[in-house]
């Protein structure tokens, strides 16, 4: 049973979630191969008191349907090859994010919101690359600032050739700010339009339409109203076409029961973890429990067990609990984590992760890819725990190494096991395409080599310690003392500045398109949007929508 979270930080708790019976925003259709999301936002359905929802402009509620969506037809309905999405009101596809709801909404939440959205185009990106799904926006009608950001996330993009409709980059021009969820990552990297093109595009508030859309590339192909529905189909089909099975077994889809969690006065509880609160201290403890069984062996063993796979039930909880933590507690700084069980258990899933071609276990490694990213986007710090009874093991070393620090005891006296597995070898690679080890190892790439002869066997602590995946290895004289001091001076810090190291250190290596998003996200709106010419009195965001001209400070920096 789901409940609400105790003493959130926001005025309106974040609910998390949501199924296509309750759907405000979106309608999800089913016709064979291809799927159609139809964007039709209702106005008076924003996640809090404040704002209109018009034009088919977004809040927080509104993607956490459309990712809602995304994870059932992956996994529900993988007879799905291709997926339309496509608004649901007249002339206009999507207005981008609310405006209003920005320049009312935190500074934090603003940043969150924007990092959620992304995070959710990038769901439909990894579900083209590695889930036999294709995307077609089917613009049928005006796409402004995230509407389109929301099309650059799909593999084709249609526009209606009605005069009228255009695609648009508004936010400068506007608002003083810029594309806040990839845009011009995206245009520029993703979709490879000329620098000079892309400069005139995002000054311009009006946007691009018609035949010059199409010869600069911002959407593929044009459709006359006369022939839109004919052309969204055949667009779809063919689509649909190229899309190959993410892999072998019966594609019958699984059912995504709700994730469980009960909520007392401090404390979350999954079935496989706790999230307790300290809220005075700024700290968080998550516990992860690994069952006493193996469970399925086989990846038809896993799809029968569909979303009560211990495995599986355990990420959708670990996913849920950290974006709680990110939108509703903003003032928990860090959080500590501890992998409790047998490594054995560990192993058993691992090896069925990397063996298996069966498209259910395909997926459910995939989702824990985006999980553990997910904790490396959150602005939070993370240590993990080794001590007595705990089993970072494989996919749950990885959780370790995903964390700014890993505090490890060495005592001869108390056995802690850490193991490596095939996970470690590259089942999870980061946002920079390198493992964790070897991003953990950039300069020393032998140490990475040294950690995977170890596969398939648990070491010591002093072992682990020796190869470098602890950061301290404390024996028990020094190990209470010196967790305890690390974790009071980490939560005394600035956390802007907390935030803007970790971004700064959790991706190092090769930039990619998901790198640079995320790092541009964490600079410019993190700066943008505190700046007076944004969010001043007489910032644009506040003027816009009012009879007020905004004022700025012209002076560059």
């Amino acid at each position: 049973m789901t409940t609400t979270a105790i003493r959130p930080a926001t005025t309106s708790p974040v609910e998390l979630q949501t199924h296509p019976d309750r759907y405000r925003h979106w309608e999800l259709s089913l016709d064979g191969a291809v799927a159609t999301l139809r964007m039709r936002v209702q106005p008076d359905g924003g996640a809090r008191e404040g704002y209109e929802l018009k034009l088919n402009s977004y809040d927080l509620g509104v993607d956490v349907e459309l990712a809602d969506a995304t994870q059932r037809l992956v996994f529900e309905h993988p007879e799905v090859r291709c997926v339309v999405i496509t608004g649901g009101l007249d002339r206009v596809f999507c207005a981008g994010a609310n405006i209003t709801m920005l320049a009312t909404s935190s500074h934090a939440f603003k940043v969150n919101f924007c990092k959620f959205t992304n995070e959710t185009r990038l769901y439909l990106e990894d579900a083209s690359e590695n889930s036999g799904k294709r995307f077609l926006a089917a613009l049928n009608g005006t796409a402004s600032g995230g509407g389109y950001e929301l099309a650059l996330a799909c593999d084709r993009i249609l526009l209606v050739d009605d005069k009228s409709s255009a695609v648009s980059f508004p936010e400068l021009p506007l608002l003083g700010v810029l594309p806040g969820t990839g845009g011009l990552t995206r245009i520029a990297d993703k979709r490879k339009i000329r620098r000079d093109l892309t400069d005139v595009f995002s000054t311009v508030a009006e946007g691009i339409k018609g035949k010059r859309a199409v010869r600069w590339n911002l959407v593929d192909r044009l459709a006359p109203l006369s022939r839109w529905d004919e052309v969204v189909a055949e667009e779809a089909q063919a689509l649909a076409g190229e899309a190959k099975p993410s892999g072998s077994g019966e594609p019958k889809g699984v059912e995504l029961a709700p994730v469980e969690v009960q909520v007392d006065e401090n404390a979350w509880h999954y079935p496989d973890l706790t999230l307790t609160l300290d809220e005075d201290a700024r700290t968080a403890a998550l516990t992860i429990r690994l069952p006493h069984d193996a469970g399925p062996s086989s990846g038809e063993e896993a799809h029968a067990a569909g979303s009560s796979w211990w495995f599986f039930r355990l990420f959708r909880a670990l996913d849920h609990a950290l974006l709680n933590l990110r939108l509703n507690f903003p003032g928990i700084g860090l959080c500590t984590i501890r992998v409790v069980g047998d490594p054995a258990i560990a192993f058993a899933a691992d090896e069925l992760l990397a063996s298996s071609d069966h498209w259910f276990v395909n997926e459910v490694r995939h989702f824990a890819k985006r999980v553990l990213k997910r904790l490396e986007n959150s602005a939070k710090s993370f240590y993990a725990v080794g001590d007595e009874g705990t089993a970072f093991a494989g996919t749950f070393l990885e959780l370790a190494l995903a964390c700014d620090r890993f505090y490890l005891l060495n005592d001869p006296e108390v056995p802690v096991k850490i193991g490596v597995s095939a996970a470690n070898g590259g089942l999870y690679p980061m946002a920079n395409g390198l493992t964790r080890l070897e991003t953990r190892f950039l300069g020393t790439p032998d140490a990475t080599a040294a950690v995977l002869e170890h596969k398939g066997a648990t070491i010591d602590a002093e072992t682990a310690d020796e190869l470098g995946l602890a950061t301290f290895a404390p024996d028990e004289i020094d190990w209470e003392d010196e967790l305890r001091l690390a974790i009071e001076e980490r939560a005394s810090f600035s956390p802007d500045a907390l935030t803007g190291m970790e971004s700064n250190l959790r991706f190092a290596g090769p930039e990619t398109l998901e790198t640079k998003i995320f790092g541009r996200l964490s600079a410019w709106q993190n700066w943008i949007f505190q700046r007076p010419n944004a969010v001043g009195e007489r910032g644009a965001l506040k003027c816009y929508g009012t009879p007020e001209r905004p004022e700025f400070d012209y002076n560059r920096t």
